[in-house]
């Protein structure tokens, strides 16, 4: 489920910061986060959404162990999945912002297309 990149965490550390930017995604409709970051999310979101195409119990459930609030999940299942219900992947945009003031890491901008 998770790609190569290690993003300067261990294991643990970068699955719970996946699993919260996953569902901060899902909340607010887009984040900014790191580019790098961004591009490790996008795999992840669209496993999420693809689980809530199918909108069975099982799928709720495993939806449900990966997003961290409950009301997020059923939005996921509500409103955003039935909205993809006729797309075939590609349901998040990585949009490149610049540099960040400070350490000049390249930001970027994740949404729900």
């Amino acid at each position: 489920m998770f790609g190569t990149r290690k993003l300067g965490r261990k294991t643990d550390s970068r699955k719970a910061m996946l699993r919260a930017m996953t569902t901060n995604l899902f909340e607010y409709g887009k984040i900014e986060t790191t580019f790098y970051r961004a591009k490790e999310l996008q795999p992840v979101a669209e496993k999420m959404i693809t689980l809530g195409k199918k909108n069975t119990l099982a799928t709720y459930r495993k939806a449900l162990g990966f997003i961290t609030k409950e009301d997020v999940a059923n939005k996921l299942f509500k409103e955003i999945a039935p909205k993809y219900a006729d797309r075939n992947g590609g349901y998040t945009r990585v949009t490149r912002l610049g540099p960040r003031r400070g350490d000049a890491a390249e930001m970027a901008i994740i949404e729900l297309v």
